[in-house]
């Protein structure tokens, strides 16, 4: 490992593992430091700590850290991020709202403490250019890598305890508005503007005027997509030891579309060790109609679980309590794939070293977009694989049951756990999106008879004030009221306004009675 200690924005000493003093140029930029070591030291991890932080600095901690090369590490100590929280306004991903106690993904890097691969660097550098603001280009290094398969990461293991440093010195809107131009579409620098006059009453022009001279990176940089293509991955983590899976399988009225699934499971190169069927049927004195699950043989036990309460929460819930394996593979009524997925997807998790895994998932004649594992901003409860100790403490939100982001908010549970979800581009799942089965009852919404619907959802606005920051909900407030304008009749602008702003607010209270509910 080679050491780049620095201070108000230069280098101060680079030294080796072993405490040795390494010759460098005073005059460089720290990121132009990086660059010129990157090519000396090209089989090395880089490491960089600002110098008041070295005697906290976990020299012994950093190497696991850095299981496969694909990786990208920092901690900002700091009660702020180097950028301004209205990056919210138009960013909605996970990575915008940091759990610091947690290794939590996230492209918000910092240049209080840090490491990456010299050889990744090196792949990447020349598509990034060298900012003067170390934390500038770290940010902007993570965030265009992270579509290219490099996995970044705010990571307290950094320091040997947990410090909290005084605030940093607030980022100018210039450079919030320039990083925006950079790495986002144009119209987000509007909609910015927008959303800071709507929310604080400020109209920062100039901020606006001087960002639109900047280039896009992303746009500018499509010939390094693949940059990171030839660097082998292959962690040094065990994950998994006995290669046991259990399957959970919700369902309701898609009697064929069931046994299609279980006859794939039956023809698995890895066989499951049980499958878990929570049949639902609200109708009372029904009974269950898959009489194939005793009528065949099955080279696997099934536990088949059957009730009169329908919702995809419960019934998941009532699956996971009932797994043992080493494995949970979270599976859907209507999939469908090849005989070699599960040890397909064991290989990708033992290469990434990888406790949460979500596959691709297209529906019949959808073209994939992702071909590279990515860190993914959602999770797919019908197409994921997670370890059976990360369940320990995750549960799907029985407050969402019925609506909408059960999903989204059981990947948020696991993230602040301290677990990143990984796409996998293969193996795939085929998601039939079977229609909708039998035996099923409109739910009784309590706020369906409300003279004023609520807008959005209760259930998309739970997750909102549960997992994202104040900008984050105000920014989704400001594109849900330009989009659902066209799909509602009040044409009248400013009557639309106002009658959506009252949408607004029964939605925030019916996601706070459905918050209080959950937690007597």
């Amino acid at each position: 490992m080679i050491f780049i200690y620095h201070k108000n924005a230069k280098t101060v000493a680079v030294e080796s593992e072993k405490g040795q003093s390494i010759e460098f140029d005073s005059k460089l930029t720290v990121a132009e430091t990086l660059y010129v070591l990157a090519q000396r030291f090209a089989s090395e991890k880089l490491i960089w700590c600002h110098v008041d932080l070295k005697k906290q600095l976990n020299i012994e901690g950093i190497e696991p850290l850095f299981h496969h090369k694909k990786i990208l590490v920092s901690y900002n100590p700091s009660t702020d991020l180097f950028l301004d929280t209205a990056i919210g306004y138009v960013d909605e991903t996970p990575f915008i709202k940091l759990n610091k106690s947690v290794t939590f993904p996230t492209w918000q890097m910092s240049s209080a403490v840090g490491g990456i691969f010299a050889e990744i660097l090196f792949k990447l550098i020349d598509s990034i250019p060298l900012d003067k603001n170390f934390d500038y280009f770290l940010c902007s290094l993570a965030k265009l890598s992270m579509s290219k398969g490099l996995l970044c990461y705010s990571e307290p293991r950094l320091l040997k305890q947990k410090i909290e440093t005084a605030p940093l010195e607030k980022t100018s809107r210039y450079i919030l508005f320039r990083f925006v131009k950079q790495h986002y579409r144009t119209r987000w620098v509007f909609l910015l503007l927008i959303n800071f006059f709507l929310y604080e009453r400020k109209l920062p022009f100039l901020p606006v005027f001087f960002s639109l001279f900047y280039k896009n990176r992303a746009k500018n940089r499509m010939s390094s997509d693949n940059a990171l293509e030839n660097i082998e991955v292959q962690s040094l983590k065990r994950v998994i030891n006995k290669a046991t899976i259990d399957i959970i399988i919700p369902t309701i009225g898609r009697k064929k579309y069931l046994y299609n699934v279980l006859k794939d499971f039956s023809k698995q190169t890895i066989l499951p060790n049980n499958i878990v069927i929570v049949e639902q049927n609200p109708q009372e004195d029904s009974i269950s109609e898959l009489d194939y699950l005793k009528s065949e043989n099955w080279p696997f036990e099934i536990q088949h679980i059957f009730t009169h309460q329908a919702g995809a929460c419960n019934a998941r819930n009532l699956a996971l309590s009932q797994t043992h394996s080493e494995w949970v593979f979270l599976a859907d009524d209507d999939n469908r794939f090849e005989p070699t997925l599960l040890s397909d997807v064991f290989d990708k998790i033992k290469q990434f070293g990888a406790l949460v895994v979500t596959t691709s998932y297209p529906q019949k004649n959808e073209i994939k977009k992702r071909s590279k594992v990515i860190q993914w901003p959602t999770f797919g409860a019908g197409n994921s694989f997670v370890r059976r100790d990360v369940l320990d403490k995750v549960r799907f939100n029985m407050s969402l049951e019925f609506g909408y982001g059960e999903d989204g908010d059981f990947g948020m549970q696991l993230r602040n756990q301290g677990y990143d979800i990984l796409y996998l581009p293969e193996p795939e799942i085929l998601h039939l999106k079977a229609p909708i089965g039998g035996f099923r009852t409109k739910p009784v919404l309590k706020w369906q008879n409300d003279s004023i619907q609520p807008k959005p959802s209760p259930t998309v606005m739970l997750y909102q004030i549960s997992h994202n920051t104040k900008e984050q909900i105000l920014g989704y407030k400001t594109i849900l009221f330009f989009k659902y304008y066209k799909h509602q009749k009040i044409k009248n602008p400013i009557k639309y306004y106002f009658n959506f702003q009252k949408q607004w607010e029964r939605s925030v209270f019916w996601a706070n009675e459905l918050k209080r509910q959950n937690e007597v």
